[in-house]
């Protein structure tokens, strides 16, 4: 009996370590190459679709962009903002929040891609990430390493949490920045992804309260004359297609231009100009502009860091077979 209850101990030592173990691995965290051995190819694949789609419909590499930080945003990057409305779940895309986003529709071809080749292995999550990271090449931005995967995907939408976690056109820059450091974004990596606004547009429903009725003080006047000229009205349809580049010189590229432009008081909104001003930014500003590597290696890093907000992993979530609906 004296030696039976040393083995006993050990036993039961070694059935805590296997429960351990199996905690550990329900709750798993991303790593790089996840899918090396369930779906090979899946990265690449992932790669070819973004680089057939971009050809075909340029502007499908921004969206992707933009669908990583509205996704990631709102409570983790689970693919929630693709779900459509449907058995119960009410959409994302239905808020004020996600007006001008498009392209939706051409994730269903990189989801089936990937489909064919290893069904129902590779989450909806995990393309958003991919799919930006991929965008942002196309888009002559940094070629992003160590983005991780193995995110899994949510299995209902945050819909009433959208406009409280998603920044407002109008917001200013303190509230943008505790957003974002309320993600463990810090305000380098932060100004760094605002540099995303280089490919973007800003629909005159945004903007014309900048011009109308009288001009913003703070826009510089040349630049106020052009953007009136793009939105001629003060009360804008919110239906046409009415709006202004943030870039005009290099639209399609994520480069350092937004800063350049802001500094000269050519931005479209109201935190372009606080950004260029305030203190706490306008260090960061000056340096991107005057270094486009810089701020790559800044922007590289905050959507590295957006990326891997509050994922979804181990047995947490699902594996949609589609990313429009629930399984």
């Amino acid at each position: 009996m004296a030696i039976a209850k040393p083995f006993c101990l050990l036993a039961f030592f070694c059935l805590l370590l296997q429960l351990f173990s199996n905690f550990q691995i329900g709750n798993g965290e991303l790593e790089m190459n996840y899918y090396r051995e369930s779906c090979p190819k899946a990265e690449e694949i992932i790669r070819q679709q973004v680089e057939t789609l971009y050809y075909k419909h340029g502007n499908t590499a921004v969206s992707w962009l933009r669908n990583l930080f509205h996704d990631c945003v709102v409570k983790s990057c689970d693919a929630s903002l693709l779900l459509e409305t449907a058995r119960g779940v009410e959409s994302e895309q239905k808020s004020v929040r996600s007006f001008g986003m498009r392209n939706f529709k051409y994730v269903k071809i990189i989801k089936d891609a990937l489909e064919k080749e290893c069904p129902s292995t590779v989450s909806c999550a995990d393309i958003v990430a991919l799919s930006a990271r991929d965008g942002i090449v196309m888009l002559k931005g940094p070629k992003i390493e160590m983005i991780k995967t193995g995110r899994r995907d949510s299995r209902g939408s945050y819909l009433g949490d959208v406009e409280t976690l998603i920044p407002n056109h109008n917001d200013s820059l303190s509230s943008v920045l505790s957003t974002f450091n309320s993600l463990g974004i810090d305000v380098e990596a932060t100004v760094a992804l605002l540099g995303a606004h280089s490919v973007g547009r800003v629909h005159c429903v945004n903007l014309v309260h900048r011009l109308y009725p009288t001009i913003d003080p703070t826009l510089d006047p040349s630049y106020a004359l052009y953007l009136k000229k793009r939105c001629p009205s003060p009360t804008p349809d919110p239906n046409a297609v009415l709006y202004s580049r943030n870039d005009r010189e290099t639209p399609m590229v994520v480069d350092n231009m937004y800063y350049k432009n802001i500094m000269a008081h050519k931005g479209l909104l109201v935190i372009d100009d606080e950004l260029a001003t305030d203190s706490r930014t306008a260090p960061f500003v000056a340096k991107m502009a005057a270094d486009n590597g810089y701020f790559h290696e800044q922007f590289s890093r905050g959507v590295r860091l957006l990326s891997e907000t509050n994922p979804l992993t181990g047995d947490q979530g699902e594996i949609r077979k589609d990313c429009r609906y629930v399984n």
